[in-house]
């Protein structure tokens, strides 16, 4: 998918963001930092700050998780792991998949993309 290249997950984040669902992205990109940090403080204070700004049912930039999933990141709160969010992640991973990434791959600035790529392999 898109998500493994800066570029990619930069137009998708635009496309995201005109339907009011870049959250998802971020969330998903949070969770990717969190993975990669070893530093027990540093994975509390992330665990806390992604739970805050992307779990919490308080946080305007909620995102959707199911009761289980939302339980299990309740109850790791007392004990923060880096892949406490795999699970909510993968989620929200399989949301954006099969519901938002249809409607990238059929929205004008995909195709504004590929024509704009069209180009510079034809000038070439």
């Amino acid at each position: 998918m898109m998500l493994r290249s800066l570029e990619g997950r930069e137009i998708f984040r635009e496309f995201l963001r005109s339907e009011y669902s870049e959250d998802n992205l971020l969330f998903w990109l949070a969770c990717e930092e969190l993975k990669k940090e070893t530093n027990p403080s540093v994975v509390d204070e992330k665990a806390r700050i992604i739970y805050e700004d992307y779990v919490s049912i308080l946080s305007p930039k909620e995102v959707s998780l199911d009761s289980r999933v939302r339980e299990g990141i309740n109850q790791s709160l007392a004990e923060p792991s880096n892949m406490m969010y795999e699970e909510a992640q993968l989620q929200i991973y399989t949301l954006m998949h099969r519901d938002s990434f249809p409607r990238f791959l059929n929205s004008s600035v995909y195709r504004d993309l590929l024509a704009t790529r069209r180009r510079t392999c034809l000038d070439t």
